[in-house]
Order: structure tokens, then sequence, then C-alpha cells
């Protein structure tokens, strides 16, 4: 199994365009690396790619991932479709970018699926330039997928907000759980967690490799940072401070987070909160991170 880290930032990437927080400004400045809209790649035979989530980012990031140049005709393309862990604007419009693909698969919840149509009907406009085929990942189910087992693992019921009055109940958000049969390598990606769930323990410590949501650090980072009075616990997202005490428990999985929103201090390598990343073995690497199972 292999996996690219294609983007590793929350909406609006980093920095962010109408954003002029501390960290942004050095991101502009080119004193902090810059980093686009989280999304991941993943193959278990090299051959077959699947993007997990389509960031609005993701023409520059399949452009700069070389392992996804297409050919070897001249439309030929190594991607054959897309997972969906939730109906979120930055985790699906990147599909009206790959409009121009023939035969793609698209696997989401049915909930996902009913967002995509009956709330933001982007269904209904890629079809019309190729048709897709469009799958339902049921939680009890796993599925193989190019050379991988897949099972998609409930994580919450936080609807995006284009969906808030529809009247769908179920799991709007889920955590993707790769398996290759042949190395035996598990990599869970889980980069929307609004809190640590009922059985989760356990499949952390199945992973080999955990992919996890570090949208905010704290709490109370982005009031700081930008004077917005949006916080956490509005946008559904369990902040490191909750998370990393979690983490250090299972010190034989490789840890990482990714979502990182603009205003997160460890997307500075030299912060005393990427410090203490690091002393608990946790990783927070940039665009590009090739990951091998």
């Amino acid at each position: 199994m292999k996996a690219v880290l294609l983007g590793t930032t929350a909406g609006g990437g980093f920095p962010q365009w109408n954003c002029a927080c501390a960290l942004c400004v050095r991101a502009r400045s080119g004193e902090l690396p810059s980093r686009s809209q989280d999304c991941l790649a993943i193959s278990g035979n090299g051959t077959d790619w699947w993007l997990v989530n389509a960031s609005p980012d993701i023409r520059t990031q399949i452009a700069a991932c070389s392992l996804l140049n297409p050919g070897p005709g001249p439309r030929d393309t190594p991607i054959r479709g897309a997972l969906f862990t939730d109906a979120e604007l930055d985790h699906t419009l990147g599909l009206l970018t790959l409009r121009g693909g023939a035969g793609l698969t698209v696997w989401a919840p049915g909930t996902v699926l009913h967002a995509l149509q009956d709330q933001f009907d982007l269904r209904t406009v890629i079809d019309g330039y190729a048709p897709l085929a469009w799958r339902q990942v049921e939680a009890d189910q796993s599925f193989d997928l190019g050379g991988l087992r897949v099972s998609a693992i409930p994580i919450s019921g936080k609807r995006p907000k284009y969906a808030r009055s529809s009247t769908v109940d179920g799991h709007w958000v889920v955590a993707y759980r790769f398996a290759d049969p042949v190395t035996g390598g598990v990599l869970v990606y889980a980069p929307c967690l609004a809190s640590w769930p009922a059985g989760f323990d356990d499949v952390v410590a199945g992973a080999d490799c955990l992919l996890l949501d570090g949208t905010f650090y704290a709490a109370s980072e982005m009031g700081s940072a930008t004077g917005s009075s949006s916080g956490q616990a509005a946008m559904g997202h369990l902040p490191i401070t909750h998370s990393l005490p979690e983490l250090r428990r299972f010190p034989d999985v490789r840890r990482i987070y990714t979502h990182l929103n603009n205003t997160n201090p460890v997307l500075d390598p030299e912060s005393a909160e990427s410090v203490k990343l690091r002393e608990a073995g946790v990783e927070a690497p940039l665009d590009g991170t090739v990951i091998e199972l």
C-alpha cells in the first residue's frame, strides 16, 4: 500500500486567501511552507489510485504528484475515482475539476450521496459531462478497491452548513480503514473528528498508520488569532489538546495530524506546540509526504 498526502490543511489552505493572521503572513513571506487543502491519494497495487476526498486544490495537487501523471495513452489516468469522508464543500468540490474523466467511481455514505444531489446537486452537474458510478458505503460492510480492503467507520453526524435543513439522519462523517492483504499494513484516515468516539481505541490500535483530524490545536485558537467568534465547538473538530493525550496511548502506531487550520501553531515547526507533538512521537508532515505500508 502506498499513500500520498496531497494536501494537509483545512478549508482555505495555508496561507488562507482572506486571512492576515500571524501564521498566514509568515507563509506569504516564504518564512513558513505553504500547504494545500486536505486530500489523500492511495493505491494497493501502484497502478490504480484513489482519491480520499477531492479538494478544490485537486488540479495542482495531481500535477505535483508524479505518481498520478497521466498516460500511457493521451487521456489515460491512474486515478480510478474517489472516496468521500463527508459532504463538506472542501472535500467534494474538486470533483468538478475531474469532470473530464471517464469511468470514475465515487464511494460515499448514503447521507453524502443524498446531500450531493438533494441539497447541492453536484451529481447532476458532473454526470452532465461524464457520468460517474456512484456507490454507497455501508458502515457495516467492507469492499475491495484495487488491491485494498476498505471499510468505513462512522465518526459523527455533523452535516455541512448547506445541508442543515436536511431531514435525512445517519452517519454524515466517516473515517476509512485501508488494509493491504499482501503486506498486512493498515492505514486509517480520519480528517474530521468531532469527538473520540466509542470503539475508536480499537480502530487506532489495529492500525499501522493513523491520519487524524488536527484542525485546531486548541478550541479557542481561531478566535484568538482572528478575532472570530467561531470556534471548535461550532465547527465540529476535536482539538489537538484533547486528542494528543489519547494518541500518547498508542506509541506503536505511526500517528499523523492532517487537516490543519491556518491558525494552528503546529504549522510552525519551531513552535512550542510542534515540539510537544515531536516529544509525543506524533507528526504533522508537509504536502507530498509518501507513506508505504
